[in-house]
C-alpha cells in the first residue's frame, strides 16, 4: 500500500460470533454470524455488500463459498490465503478496490468451528516435503525452532516466554468475550505440558471456535455511519519462505520489511503506536515480532516483554483483548488484530478500553512465520 491510498478507506463496522465453542455450529455458520455482527455494526445489509474477502481453513474456494452462503453476488471478491495474515492484507486489497471503484462496501470475514468440530488444528497444508521425513508437530516444532534459536543466540529465557503468556492472560481477565480469563502465572506456564522444547502448552495459542468480520467503506462516506470511522492509514506484506526449513534465520522474521514499508506508508513511527495487536500463536512470536517492528532492538524483545512491561500497567499495552494465546484462536487469528486496534480506536474495547487512542498497529502472521502483514489504523484526528 503506498502513500497515495493513505486515509483513502475506513472501517465501520467490525463484528465476532461464535467465540469458545459454537456447539451446533459449521464453519459458515459462524462466518455468516458474524459477517451479519458486523454490518449490523455499520447500520448495513448483506444486500449492500458488494466486495467479499474471505479465506477460510477448510475450503479451496472460500469466497465463493461464502457469497453463495450469505446469498449476495460480489462485483469484487479476494480469496487469498496467506494464513492468519490474509486478512490483514485484505486490508490492502479492500482499499484498492475501493478507491478503484470496484466495490462500495468491502466485507472481510472469516469463520471457524475447529473446537467443536474436531479439538484440535484444522489446516489444508499437506506435509512439507523435505521436513516430513522429521515427523515435525505441525506447526508447533518450526516455533519451537525459532524459539530455541532466539535462546541460543541472545540469552533470552523460558521465563521471558512465559511472561509473554501471563501478560495476554492479564488482559483476558478484563475480556468478558476472552476464552480463558482465569488466573495464570509465571510457574503455570514453566510447568505446563511441554509439547515442543522449550514450549508448554501456554506457551501456544488456544485452539477455539469463532468468527470476525470488518466493514469497509471509502473515506468520503466514512462520517456517515453510526459508528467512529477508523482509517487505514499504511498496510504491507512480506514473505520469507513457506516451509521453516527454507527461513534463512529464524530469529528474523519479513516483518522487519512489512513494518518499515507500513509505517513509512502511514508517515508513523513505532513510538507514535499508542495500542500494538500482534498475531501471538506462541510466544516467541511476540518477542519476535517486537523486535521487527521496531519496539525494540533486535535480541532485547525477552527483557522487554520480561516483568509485566507489555501487561496492563505495563510501558507498552500489547494485545489487549488478551490475543490468541488468551482471547480466541480459531485455527487463523489474524482478523482479530484488526479488530481489536479498530474498537481500540473508536473506544469500545470490550476489556480494558486505552485512554484516547488514535494510532494503532494489527499485525498479521501466516504459515510457520512465513507471511508477514502489518496495518496502521488511525482516527479521524490522523488524517
Amino acid at each position: 500500500m503506498t502513500a497515495e491510498l493513505r486515509g483513502k478507506s475506513a472501517i465501520v463496522g467490525t463484528g465476532h460470533a461464535g467465540f469458545g465453542e459454537a456447539h451446533g455450529l459449521t464453519a459458515y455458520d459462524v462466518m455468516a454470524q458474524s459477517a451479519l455482527a458486523a454490518l449490523g455494526d455499520a447500520g448495513l445489509n448483506l444486500s449492500d455488500v458488494d466486495g467479499l474477502f474471505c479465506t477460510m481453513m477448510e475450503d479451496s474456494m472460500p469466497a465463493l463459498m461464502a457469497a453463495e452462503y450469505l446469498g449476495i453476488q460480489p462485483r469484487f471478491i479476494d480469496g487469498t490465503m496467506s494464513g492468519g495474515s490474509s486478512f490483514v492484507n485484505y486490508l490492502t486489497s479492500a482499499t484498492m478496490a475501493l478507491d478503484a471503484g470496484l466495490c462500495d462496501v468491502a466485507l472481510i470475514v472469516y469463520g471457524s468451528n475447529q473446537r467443536t468440530a474436531s479439538g484440535r488444528l484444522v489446516t489444508a497444508s499437506r506435509p512439507p516435503a523435505y521436513e516430513a521425513p522429521y515427523n515435525p508437530r505441525y506447526p508447533i516444532s518450526a516455533y519451537a525452532m525459532a524459539a530455541a534459536r532466539h535462546m541460543h543466540e541472545y540469552g533470552t529465557t523460558r521465563e521471558q516466554l512465559a511472561d509473554v503468556a501471563v501478560a495476554a492472560r492479564a488482559w483476558a481477565h478484563h475480556n468478558p468475550e476472552a476464552f480463558e480469563r482465569g488466573p495464570l502465572t509465571r510457574e503455570d506456564v514453566l510447568g505446563a505440558r511441554m509439547v515442543g522444547d522449550p514450549l508448554t502448552v501456554r506457551d501456544c495459542c488456544l485452539v477455539t471456535d469463532g468468527g470476525g468480520a470488518i466493514v469497509l467503506v471509502r473515506a468520503d462516506r466514512a462520517r456517515d455511519f453510526p459508528k467512529a470511522p477508523v482509517y487505514v492509514l499504511g498496510s504491507a506484506a512480506e514473505s520469507s519462505h513457506r516451509q521453516i526449513s527454507q527461513m534463512k534465520e529464524f530469529t528474523v522474521t519479513a516483518a522487519r520489511d512489512s513494518g518499515a514499508r507500513a509505517f513509512a506508508a502511514a508517515g508513523v513511527t513505532a513510538a507514535d503506536i499508542q495500542a500494538i495487536e500482534l498475531y501471538d500463536a506462541f510466544t516467541i512470536n511476540t518477542i519476535l515480532f517486537l523486535e521487527d517492528l521496531g519496539f525494540c532492538a533486535k535480541g532485547e524483545g525477552g527483557a522487554f516483554v520480561e516483568g509485566g512491561r507489555i501487561a496492563p500497567g505495563g510501558v507498552l499495552p500489547v494485545n489487549t483483548n488478551g490475543g490468541g494465546l488468551s482471547c480466541v484462536h480459531p485455527g487463523m487469528y489474524g482478523i482479530f488484530t484488526v479488530i481489536e486496534a479498530a474498537r481500540q480506536i473508536r473506544g469500545d474495547a470490550p476489556g480494558i478500553q486505552l485512554k484516547d487512542v488514535d494510532l494503532a498497529l494489527a499485525h498479521g502472521n501466516g504459515g510457520v512465520l512465513s507471511s508477514q502483514v502489518t496495518a496502521i489504523l488511525g482516527s479521524q484526528n490522523t488524517l
